[in-house]
């Protein structure tokens, strides 16, 4: 089982992943949530600096605990499917992403996606409240209650479900078209596992912003306009205009394609170390 080392794996890429990501996840929220306001009410681009930041401890929290489970999820699920010989098929690679994504969503990634859109539209109020992660979500707690931290979990679980099953199985795909053309037990170069994972974000980015948009929507301060995650897909679609659910997609692409490359390639090397240390895979 490869599951322990899946879990070790995702140390070493979160954390230039994060650094990474912090400044566009500001920028996708930001869009997305200001696309509903008038123009009167827009949050302005702020100058770089500490409030392109904001919500990094949310993320930086988040991401430890997410990466780990979707990588534990997903070679726990591949396990399972792969045949005698562990070679695993294309839908089954899609199946297993979606068990990762499901875990992965309930497990980690609600809760902190939705304190860290609450802490960026608080913002936006002429006083805000909340000062950082645990303030923040100590005010939602004790306003809004835990249910609270699961608001969106509906479009967040479809997103990380959809997300990962695209990634995974567009990454898998590419990996083995690119492995027929090289002699069989080569390996392929960190540049083209780089190239694959960047690629595979940019499918993933494309396939499933809408999803991302609604979740951002029904996990921020003003979700209570919408009644549930349909009604917000057809009035965003309806009121301002189908290319509103691709908004924010920009600056998820350059998140999603650095952090895809990245991920991808340092777990690849990661497995090969681990395998080389531990073979029997006995210890780790």
């Amino acid at each position: 089982m490869n599951n322990p080392h899946a879990a070790l794996n995702t140390a070493s890429p979160l954390l230039i992943r994060i650094s990474l990501q912090l400044s566009p996840i500001q920028r996708n929220v930001r869009t997305q949530l200001n696309k509903r306001l008038p123009d009167g009410q827009k949050l302005p681009w702020p100058p770089f600096g500490r409030q392109w930041y904001t919500g990094c401890t949310t993320n930086i929290a988040g991401n430890s605990f997410k990466a780990a489970v979707r990588f534990l999820a997903f070679d726990t699920f591949k396990s399972l499917l792969s045949d005698e010989n562990g070679n695993i098929s294309g839908p089954r690679t899609v199946l297993a992403g979606l068990g990762a994504g499901v875990s992965e969503s309930v497990l980690a990634v609600t809760p902190s996606e939705s304190v860290k859109v609450k802490l960026i539209d608080d913002k936006k109020s002429p006083n805000p409240r909340m000062r950082g992660l645990v303030h923040g979500t100590s005010v939602i707690l004790r306003e809004q209650g835990v249910r609270a931290l699961f608001n969106g979990l509906l479009p967040t679980t479809v997103r990380q479900a959809s997300s990962s099953a695209v990634r995974f199985g567009s990454y898998m795909t590419m990996k083995q078209l690119a492995q027929s053309y090289i002699p069989p037990g080569e390996k392929l170069g960190s540049a083209a596992t780089f190239g694959i994972g960047a690629m595979a974000g940019t499918i993933t980015v494309y396939v499933t912003m809408p999803i991302d948009v609604v979740k951002s929507r029904m996990q921020s301060l003003h979700a209570s306009q919408y009644r549930n995650s349909v009604e917000c897909f057809y009035r965003i679609a309806t009121e301002e205009g189908i290319r509103a659910l691709w908004s924010g997609a920009v600056p998820r692409l350059a998140r999603l394609m650095m952090s895809g490359g990245i991920v991808f390639t340092l777990y690849e090397k990661s497995m090969e170390f681990f395998n080389w240390v531990d073979p029997g895979k006995k210890y780790i």
